[in-house]
């Protein structure tokens, strides 16, 4: 196929506080592009200030695509981002536009590039009956329950986490495969099958103690500015239970827990950028061994898309 027939499509991936947001927006007003978000905590409506979601003033610049566009109840797989995004993507291209996908979710990219393993739809009557029953027995018993059926996903999950555990639950029960087993099937439906896209693939790996230094400095000034803190106390107002998604956004048990007295500030904010530094290497660590084709970046200052 003639490359210049083809729909780009620009992928953009690197750990929290790397410079992405800023990156996608320089290349989108060069590129006439829109931008995509591939960021888990970026799609809930409540989290604007603590996931450094684009500003107002930076989504009226060029057309910002999936961000808080659920609420904090919502759970949002690589399955349901990746759907949304097709839908997103095939718009952009519908318009002659050219989609920047930006984010730090590696498992969202590899959805979108390699396509999703088969895994049969779950029959309603058993995800009602596995929510309920996960709900009344607690997920630690779930957990105990789930190791016995999948010992892999059980082993890959906290005993506390009752969405993942009534999903490896659902799945086992209604296909009689566990869902590991399932995961390791080959994706379908992947981007990088089609022969009709030009792809460009740029991750960010920026120094380690620059990247860190960053993420230190970036969540601080969220707290001192009062803007971390209000977003925690209006979550809190609503009622969000510790294990819904929203909650589980980095800073937020650590913020609650001042909020509520448990903490002292200076500590709850220590322990949020430990976290978040943990975080920031796990995803080096995944892009490293999960973006080796992809072109890399290092330092803050990246070149432009050609």
């Amino acid at each position: 196929m003639n490359t210049e027939s083809r729909k780009e499509i620009i992928l953009l991936a690197g750990p929290t506080a790397s410079g992405k947001s800023a990156l996608a927006l320089r290349w989108a007003s060069e590129k006439d592009g829109e931008i995509v978000n591939a960021d888990s905590m970026q799609v809930y409506a409540e989290l604007r200030d603590l996931t450094a979601r684009p500003s107002e003033e930076e989504e009226c610049q060029v057309p910002h695509h999936l961000y808080g566009v659920l609420g904090g109840n919502d759970a949002c797989s690589a399955e349901t981002w990746r759907e949304m995004a097709l839908n997103v993507l095939g718009d952009i291209w519908a318009r002659g536009g050219v989609p920047i996908v930006v984010g730090g979710t590696g498992l969202y990219f590899r959805a979108l590039l390699q396509g999703l393993s088969p895994i049969p739809s779950v029959a309603p009557e058993i995800r009602q009956a596995v929510r309920q029953e996960v709900a009344s027995e607690g997920a630690e018993a779930a957990h105990i329950r789930l190791k016995a059926l999948d010992p892999d996903w059980a082993a890959k999950i906290a005993p506390t986490d009752r969405q993942r555990i009534a999903r490896g639950l659902e799945v086992a029960l209604s296909t009689g495969r566990p869902l590991s087993w399932w995961q390791r099937q080959p994706g379908q439906g992947g981007l990088e099958e089609r022969e009709d896209l030009a792809l460009e693939k740029h991750v960010l790996m920026p120094d380690r103690e620059w990247l860190y230094a960053r993420c230190d400095a970036r969540f601080e000034k969220m707290v001192r500015e009062g803007r971390a803190l209000e977003e925690v106390r209006s979550l809190m107002a609503r009622g969000y239970s510790p294990d819904q998604p929203v909650m589980k956004s980095l800073g937020v048990s650590q913020l609650a827990a001042y909020l509520e007295g448990r903490l002292p500030l200076e500590e709850a904010i220590q322990q949020a950028q430990t976290a978040t530094r943990q975080y920031a290497k796990r995803q080096m660590t995944w892009f490293r061994n999960q973006c080796r084709d992809w072109i890399h970046h290092q330092g803050p200052d990246f070149s432009p898309v050609k």
